[in-house]
């Protein structure tokens, strides 16, 4: 089994790693240190359990610090992130999650050219609404699981943030003690055009799955339940470094 995405894959391996825990502790078999992509095998129960970050799907490079640009990712529309595709043929069942990092400043390639940004600003640069990159990012990463993965793969829809009074890292905090009832909030805006292209997209890439016996795609709709629990969210307090919030 592996999750690939963002920090919401991550928190959902580290969440399942829990619960097996009071089963057996697993042996660490990654290839290599790097903790962005571990493999945990539980050899009682013949099961490995991959956690593979990729917040943009896609291949993408970090910004570069002391460069002029030092807040922009690079984000290949048109290429894999071959550090999760190549695993995915090991894998009976994968979970794939992103959206977040999409709000981020980045620099679009296709064709190894700049085809656009988004909250660059960058002189003769075409700015590109987050919507254009997420549906490409989307779109090939689907292709990748319908090329290369022989089991059940999901897509777990995009989950709402609930941060009020700024975003997480600029004060923003998560002060509901209960849930929403149903008739107090709806998705609407970005979120919900992000969760629109994940069925749209899904959709197409289900069609094209069903000429395939050795694959099988379902989608986790857990949008709207995840709007619901804006208690159920950390908030302010989390272990990062970039939190500027002093709550302990």
């Amino acid at each position: 089994m592996g999750f690939v995405g963002d920090s919401i894959s991550r928190n959902q391996v580290q969440s399942l790693l829990c619960l097996l825990f009071r089963v057996e502790y697993p042996e660490d078999i990654s290839s290599s240190p790097d903790t962005d992509f571990k493999v945990w095998n539980y050899t009682s129960y013949n099961f490995t359990l991959h956690a593979m970050w990729s917040p943009f799907l896609v291949k993408s490079t970090k910004p570069d610090p002391t460069g002029p640009e030092s807040n922009l990712f690079n984000l290949y529309l048109d290429e894999y992130d071959t550090e999760w595709t190549t695993q995915i043929d090991q894998l009976d069942y994968l979970i794939i999650s992103s959206g977040h990092w999409f709000y981020r400043p980045v620099i679009f390639y296709e064709n190894q050219q700049i085809s656009g940004c988004q909250y660059c600003t960058l002189p003769n640069t075409t700015e590109l609404p987050l919507y254009y990159g997420y549906r490409k990012a989307l779109k090939i990463s689907l292709r990748a699981i319908l090329e290369n993965l022989k089991g059940v793969a999901f897509l777990r829809s995009f989950s709402p943030q609930h941060y009020e009074g700024g975003p997480w890292n600029e004060g923003g905090d998560c002060v509901r003690t209960r849930p929403y009832r149903r008739n107090e909030t709806i998705p609407e805006g970005a979120d919900l055009k992000l969760h629109d292209i994940q069925l749209e997209e899904f959709r197409v890439a289900e069609e094209e799955g069903r000429k395939r016996k050795d694959l099988r795609l379902r989608l986790m709709d857990t949008t709207q339940v995840m709007l619901l629990r804006p208690d159920g969210h950390p908030g302010s307090i989390r272990p990062s470094a970039e939190c500027k919030s002093d709550k302990k």
